[in-house]
């Protein structure tokens, strides 16, 4: 399958159904819908296959054009409740590329270190750099998110981050680095048949936390939260993008799609030669 063949399953370029649209709401979004795709599961292994390959090939090719001078570089966030698939997007979808072009950061409870400086202190360090790829598992906006419902702040302080947060995203983007926002959403009954499967198996107990029962109960402020991160941080610049994640093939697709199109819209090139390739010919076979 090329990309000729793409308009057959997907009717539009997925960013113009997945963007997220101010006045959009988080309790209507049907989790379980495959938004501007018109194939099925079925269809799914050899497209993420050959779109896999793609993104490989696109990849590749920032990070050689990095050798050269360019310094341009991609942001991918995952942003999502537990189960929602961000491990997956890591693995079945950027674990495609070159891993001398990724750049994989999760985020977790902040140490001592990180609590003893702004909250944006630990994000720079693992900015990517020039051609790399950087993929963020988590991201500072647990700092409106987790932080906002568990109270871990004033809300005068989480409340200033939002304008913070959109100056920081507005100087990565005039530092030449494409920004790619996922906000992942999976429903409760979807989450809660994942966490049962990982009790039912043991190579599934290390990804099991007996927190996330409490942060399902949680759901109704988590859900007002994604809503003002949504609303307060979806620009123009770094728009968020919204991805039903009940179905992970789906979810898999979609944002390897985003990486593709972004990448593409890089206009790169394999870099030229910085040698004389006739000269350097003659000299290997004389050797």
């Amino acid at each position: 399958m090329s990309e000729s063949d793409l308009p057959s399953l997907w009717t539009h370029e997925p960013h113009i159904h997945l963007e997220f649209r101010h006045g959009d709401k988080v309790a209507d979004i049907d989790t379980s819908a495959t938004p501007g795709f018109k194939g099925n599961k079925a269809d799914a292994p050899a497209l993420q296959a050959e779109r896999n390959q793609r993104f490989a090939d696109l990849q590749e090719m920032l990070y050689a054009n990095s050798r050269s001078g360019d310094h341009r570089s991609i942001l991918l966030v995952l942003q999502g409740m537990d189960t929602a698939g961000k491990g997956g997007i890591v693995k079945h979808v950027v674990g495609a590329g070159n891993p001398q072009g990724i750049r994989y950061t999760s985020f977790g409870r902040p140490t001592e270190e990180e609590l003893s400086h702004d909250f944006l202190w630990r994000i720079r360090k693992a900015l990517p750099g020039a051609g790399q790829i950087g993929v963020f598992d988590r991201s500072h906006y647990e700092d409106v998110l987790i932080v906002r419902v568990h109270n871990l702040v004033p809300p005068d302080v989480w409340g200033a981050r939002y304008d913070e947060i959109n100056a920081f995203e507005k100087e990565l983007v005039d530092s030449g680095m494409t920004l790619i926002k996922a906000a992942m959403f999976v429903s409760l009954d979807e989450q809660k048949e994942r966490l049962a499967e990982r009790l039912e198996r043991p190579d599934k107990y290390w990804k099991y936390n007996p927190g996330d029962i409490d942060e399902r109960l949680k759901w109704p402020l988590y859900q007002e939260a994604y809503q003002a991160l949504l609303d307060k941080t979806s620009t123009d610049y770094a728009p968020w993008h919204v991805i039903p994640c009940d179905r992970k093939w789906y979810s898999r697709l979609a944002i390897t799609e985003l990486l593709i199109e972004a990448l593409k819209g890089l206009d790169l090139s394999w870099p030229p030669a910085d040698f004389d390739v006739e000269a350097e010919k003659k000299r290997l076979a004389e050797a």
